[in-house]
């Protein structure tokens, strides 16, 4: 009699949990009725599974101390038009075709801010040749380099731009590096790492993971930094989708560019 209390207790007490669950799944904000209804199911048909998977995928959470320092970091932006108030006539003030018009509109969308003219765009043959062109454009830097990578490899790729960042530290160029701290944390626990730090650079562990135990508690581990960005004196940049890797990628050749699976 006895145990079947505790089972009844225990049928109650999960069914709660459920319904607490499929209710946050069900209000949470910005969430497509698809995901809404795929969540619904999975915590409904897989009690313990389920709701373990939305605590920890479910809600695009970053941990409230992250969210405010990115917040502070907003204040010191300029402000942006109203998109309503500054859609441009891109076709007019670019001499744009038609079909090139909302490309500019999505980028507007996405920040908020106009878009500029005066720069010129060069696409680079393939990953080998970017990585080429960074370097020497870090070694001609006389101001500043700024680096944010998600993947950071020590192959040979890798170390040509962290030879360059020790050489642009060394001459007094301020280097400062961020890399995701999962995408690149072969890079992180390398000496190399260290090295870019004696030589001068600034480092920075974007998306720290912290404790493996208590992270969903604090913020989803799978959101993470996938930009790719090099600044050089405020005049270069190099953006898109190259990450800081020899092309074969070693670690993962099945993922690497042109690769056959």
């Amino acid at each position: 009699m006895e145990m079947t209390g505790w089972r009844l207790t225990g049928a109650l007490l999960n069914f709660a949990v459920q319904m607490v669950f499929i209710a946050r799944a069900l209000l949470r904000p910005h969430r497509q009725p698809a995901s809404r209804v795929a969540w619904i199911a999975i915590i409904a048909a897989l009690p313990v599974i389920g709701t373990l998977a939305y605590l920890m995928l479910g809600e695009t959470n970053m941990g409230r101390r992250l969210v405010a320092r990115i917040n502070e970091a907003r204040k010191a932006l300029p402000v942006p038009g109203k998109q309503s108030d500054d859609l441009i006539d891109a076709e007019g003030r670019y001499h744009l075709p038609p079909r090139l018009a909302p490309l500019f509109r999505v980028g507007q969308s996405a920040s908020g801010y106009l878009p500029q003219g005066g720069n010129r765009a060069i696409l680079m043959p393939d990953s080998n040749a970017a990585i080429d062109s960074m370097v020497r454009d870090i070694d001609a830097a006389i101001d500043h380099v700024h680096i944010c990578f998600y993947i950071w490899l020590t192959d040979r790729n890798g170390t040509k731009i962290i030879d360059a960042v020790c050489r642009a530290a060394s001459r007094g160029v301020t280097c400062r590096v961020m890399a995701d701290e999962l995408g690149s944390r072969r890079l992180i626990a390398h000496p190399a790492w260290k090295k870019m730090e004696q030589a001068g650079a600034h480092l920075v562990r974007a998306m720290p993971m912290g404790n493996m135990i208590t992270w969903p508690l604090h913020g989803r581990m799978d959101m993470r930094n996938h930009r790719k960005i090099v600044v050089i004196d405020n005049r270069l940049t190099y953006c898109g989708s190259q990450n800081c890797a020899d092309p074969e990628f070693r670690v993962k050749a099945r993922f690497a560019p042109g690769s056959i699976s």
